[in-house]
């Protein structure tokens, strides 16, 4: 069962500081690194997640994430179109896939996916993103459609929580809110205890 908070992170150093918090859900998502600098950061962070119980998602990196023997993979609309899925369901890997739209639903349901990811809920404030805010009611819309755990992505910060998770959000990620924020690990308890996270879940 996938935590009800979920972390996006770039760097180990994130998961050594906040796992200790009680972090059960936290992505990996490694850009500009050579293959054999991100197969070295996925391995040490997969040691690092798993001695704290905090399930790890690797993000984009098919190949890594199989080399290094990692439980979960996270895949945008454009690794669908490259990524090996015969080899990916062949070793195991749980599948979460970003969508936006009506049509991107439409294929990332093909894939049978552990989890769908919907975004922006509101103006993302980590990356740029090519689509707009889809606003805290189309979640409803996708929850009516799918039967796997419904990811809220975003723009989100700690006040949206309540209502993100009445309108069917299984889970709500995160980057800014807690990583730009002046104490990470306070606002990371943060929001653990607003969704009801455990230390042992």
């Amino acid at each position: 069962m996938l935590a009800p908070f979920y972390l996006i992170v770039d760097d180990l150093q994130w998961l050594e500081r906040l796992c200790p918090q009680g972090l059960r859900l936290a992505q990996l998502r490694i850009k500009h690194k050579s293959p054999s600098e991100r197969l070295e950061a996925v391995s040490a962070a997969l040691v690092t997640a798993r001695a704290h119980s905090c399930t790890l998602v690797i993000n984009d990196h098919w190949e890594t994430a199989i080399e290094t023997g990692a439980d979960w993979l996270h895949l945008g609309q454009e690794d669908l179109d490259t990524a090996d899925m015969v080899a990916i369901k062949r070793a195991g890997l749980k599948l979460g896939i970003s969508t936006h739209t009506e049509a991107e639903l439409d294929r990332a349901l093909t894939f049978d996916p552990d989890y769908v990811a919907l975004g922006p809920i509101f103006p993302a404030r980590g990356k740029t993103v090519d689509y707009a805010p889809q606003g805290i009611a189309r979640l409803t819309t996708w929850r009516e459609r799918i039967s796997c755990p419904l990811i809220a992505i975003g723009g989100i910060r700690l006040e949206h929580a309540a209502e993100i998770y009445a309108a069917g959000a299984h889970s709500i990620c995160v980057i800014t809110d807690v990583l730009n924020d002046a104490d990470p690990e306070n606002r990371c308890r943060d929001w653990i205890k607003a969704s009801g996270t455990s230390k042992s879940q």
